[in-house]
């Protein structure tokens, strides 16, 4: 897998190459500011990418900006959203286009070696992968509709998919069976308005569904 990497911070950026090469990508490049990222996300050869939010010049949201363009050339291709703090608006803005393959993790986790890896990974792969504490500040709000329509644990189940957690994962979290967590999936599937389909991505669209909202 060929990615791009764009991070401002010299030492960080060289520590995520290393720990990517080290798990089987290949930084097809590595970038330090927004023009350069933009050049590097128009390679075709370019299969993902790991994006910082705030990158140079104003560093303010070059790097979302630039992962949004992006997708709108290529629709679907996968990017990994990294930011020192959870900014919700960055989020929703880009997952409104309603395809997967899309991440939103906190730096912190970066140091987590085998999640950001997995993280990376799954988005790579079509996923949605989103921070914990990105899923609690979207949980927040509460009160809208179609969110409103899911019960306390169905929200929680949510959250759980949200951070791109499998059924498995999720049942021994909620220590549940998994037939408990599929009931609850067919509800949430249900509620969002989401009817069965031949692909295997209703899941996804859930997610997305709700972060849109």
């Amino acid at each position: 897998m060929r990615l791009v990497l764009a991070e401002d911070h010299a030492l960080l950026r060289a520590g995520m190459t290393q720990l990517l090469e080290a798990n089987g990508f290949t930084i097809l490049h590595s970038v330090a500011d927004a023009p350069t990222l933009a050049e590097a996300l128009a390679d075709p050869d370019a299969e993902a990418a790991v994006v910082d939010v705030r990158l140079p010049p104003s560093r303010t949201d070059e790097g979302l900006r630039a992962a949004i363009d992006a997708r709108a050339r290529r629709p679907g291709f996968p990017v990994m959203v990294i930011s020192q703090y959870v900014e919700q608006l960055y989020a929703r803005e880009l997952l409104a286009s309603g395809h997967g393959a899309v991440g939103y993790l906190l730096k912190d986790r970066v140091s987590d070696v085998a999640e950001f890896v997995d993280g990376v990974r799954r988005v790579a792969a079509g996923g949605t992968v989103l921070d914990p504490e990105v899923v609690a500040a979207v949980l927040a709000r509460g009160g809208e509709e179609p969110l409103e329509r899911l019960t306390p644990r169905e929200r929680e189940v949510l959250a759980l998919m949200a951070e791109g957690r499998s059924n498995a994962a999720i049942a021994a979290r909620l220590t549940v069976t998994d037939k408990a967590v599929a009931k609850h999936i067919n509800a949430i599937l249900t509620k969002l308005d989401l009817p069965p389909a031949d692909d295997d991505h209703r899941r996804v669209r859930a997610v997305l569904a709700w972060l849109r909202m």
